[in-house]
């Protein structure tokens, strides 16, 4: 079988225009970025259509180290709606250099479920990246300049100060840093570090904000730390805010292309999902909800990350309710959690996939907490045996679910026919809005046992010295009535990557709550998860490269 990216480059790409034309969309109304890329304005958004369209999530079980296929399916279900007759968009977020370069290599989907152009999707883009990077470090300038300068009204306490300089690669030697050393003219010193990019509290406040005024306050609302006489400073104390959002003009609005085939999808901001919010910017939602009759969109890693996330975050902001939800199963991730090993997992083994089970089951389970409408989607891979398919299939449909086989990376839409029927029915038929499963006027202690009791399974939390002192700062703060949202490891329904499967009796450990005041949620830090991951051993970077006629080779 050919590469993704020889799939890429010999499938057909329309002038963006024609695109934009299927989405009844002036050419006079893009702005564009070359011939196959354009940006969005968000005066195309129409309320009153949004409410009346069906929109999509999807999610998965916990997922293989490599992933398992969100994108892939999401894309092409869209591409199966519209070869059924339905208006369909795909909206994604937008890939980090960081997975790009590291162990993914690439999330534009795949196959023949990708994203077009995809190597500019992969890596620079349209800039949104680039600028969240400059408007988080811009805000990192102007507080140590703050720190130095002896005549600041401020006055600001640099032993206080969580803010942190941010940047789109992995790279786990800038976790941890001391800055300002060199004598008095070059600051005081002091330690910090930088996080990645997409875990930046300016990735998640561009991603909920509603327009450039609602930027404009987010960013405001941003704390810092506290003055030598211990009173809060936010960012629009310091008047950074207009600054920092007239750099983001132009990354606010979302960014049209298409996926293989010529049918639209739209792809804007990129939080993890793991360390941030995990999907994509409500604006961009609302754009597809508006030129589309079906947006299928995803949320990263499993459903206790990504989808929890969507909705007891995105969705209660932006007043958003899935019609329906598709869970994605694999062979491979089942086998995983039955005990097969990464390098075994193309190998058939029906009865590790039967012990696999329990994950899938899990995830199943924590989709009717939430009163959301559910269809389970097989991703095929070409390893894949009949009988270990049928296994799945037997399993949903005893637990009174529907499933249905994806077979997307070697067909595209074709192989998403079945799957998008039943999407079109359940999403049709579907009366239930989605429930949230907490309530924000509860403490942060309850808030996040919900969480990791109702969603993970653990039997009990551990909050540790600094969360407490944490929980007390916020509530001196009036921001404990704040949505919560958990980093966690993505590798287990547990904090501990080590416990596959569905662990039990198992305790989720609290180590601190990071304040994302401006984004409008508290981020508790769960067992050893980082915000600045670090490459693998393999590196994708290693097997990329780039010819004289500007060929780009090894991006999958």
């Amino acid at each position: 079988m050919p590469t993704d990216l020889e799939i890429a480059r010999s499938a057909k790409t329309e002038h963006i225009s024609i695109i934009a034309k299927k989405l009844g969309i002036d050419e006079n109304d893009l702005e564009y970025y070359g011939k196959y890329k354009a940006k969005l304005p968000l005066s195309l958004i129409d309320f009153e259509k949004v409410k009346k369209s069906k929109l999509v999530l999807v999610s998965a079980i916990t997922p293989t180290p490599a992933g398992e296929g969100k994108t892939t399916v999401s894309i092409g279900l869209s591409q199966g709606l519209n070869l059924i007759g339905q208006k369909s968009t795909v909206v994604l977020r937008e890939p980090s250099l960081g997975p790009v370069f590291g162990i993914k290599g690439g999330a534009a989907g795949g196959g023949y479920a990708q994203v077009l152009p995809m190597e500019d999707i992969n890596l620079h883009f349209t800039g949104d990246i680039p600028a969240i990077e400059k408007a988080n470090n811009l805000l990192s300038a102007l507080i140590d300049n703050e720190i130095q300068n002896k005549k600041s009204s401020f006055n600001l306490d640099a032993r206080t100060i969580n803010w942190r300089r941010v940047m789109d690669m992995n790279d786990r030697s800038l976790r941890n840093i001391v800055i300002g050393l060199g004598g008095t003219a070059n600051g005081i010193p002091r330690e910090t570090g930088f996080d990645i990019t997409a875990a930046s509290e300016v990735m998640a406040v561009l991603c909920l904000s509603n327009d450039l005024d609602d930027l404009k306050r987010k960013l405001g609302d941003i704390f810092i730390g506290y003055s030598h006489d211990k009173k809060p400073v936010f960012v629009r104390d310091l008047g950074a805010n207009g600054a920092m959002a007239a750099l983001l003009k132009d990354a606010i609005k979302p960014n049209l292309v298409q996926t293989i085939g010529g049918y639209p999808a739209i792809i804007h901001g990129g939080p993890f999902a793991n360390i941030a919010q995990g999907t994509n910017s409500v604006i961009a939602t609302r754009m597809g909800l508006s030129l589309s009759d079906f947006v299928v969109t995803e949320a990263g890693f499993g459903f206790d990350l990504g989808a929890e996330k969507f909705l007891d975050i995105k969705c209660r902001y932006a007043d958003l309710s899935p019609s329906a939800v598709v869970l994605v199963a694999t062979v491979r991730a089942l086998k995983f959690h039955g005990g097969a090993k990464l390098k075994e997992l193309k190998e058939p083994n029906p009865a590790a996939v039967e012990k696999g089970l329990v994950n899938l089951e899990k995830h199943m389970e924590n989709m009717k907490v939430f009163n959301i409408c559910p269809v389970v989607a097989i991703n095929r891979f070409s390893s894949d045996t009949d009988e270990e398919i049928k296994i799945i299939v037997d399993f949903v449909r005893s637990k009174n679910m529907v499933a249905k086989v994806a077979d997307v990376w070697a067909k595209g839409g074709e192989g998403a026919i079945e799957l998008a029927e039943a999407v079109k029915t359940t999403a049709e038929l579907c009366m239930n809005k989605f429930k949230p499963l907490y309530e924000l006027d509860w403490t942060i202690e309850k808030k996040i046992e919900t969480i990791a009791k109702t969603i993970y399974g653990a039997e009990a939390i551990d909050f540790r010295p600094q969360a407490k002192n944490d929980i007390r700062r916020i509530g001196k703060l009036g921001l404990d009535k704040l949505p919560v949202c958990i980093a966690k490891t993505q590798k287990s329904l547990s904090d501990n990557p080590d416990l596959l499967g569905r662990p039990k009796d198992f305790v989720v450990t609290v180590r601190e709550i990071q304040i994302s005041s401006g984004a409008g949620f508290l981020v508790p830090i769960t067992g050893d998860i980082m915000r600045m991951p670090g490459l693998p051993e393999e590196p994708a970077a290693y097997k990329m490269d780039i010819d004289n006629d500007g060929n780009i080779e090894g991006l999958f």
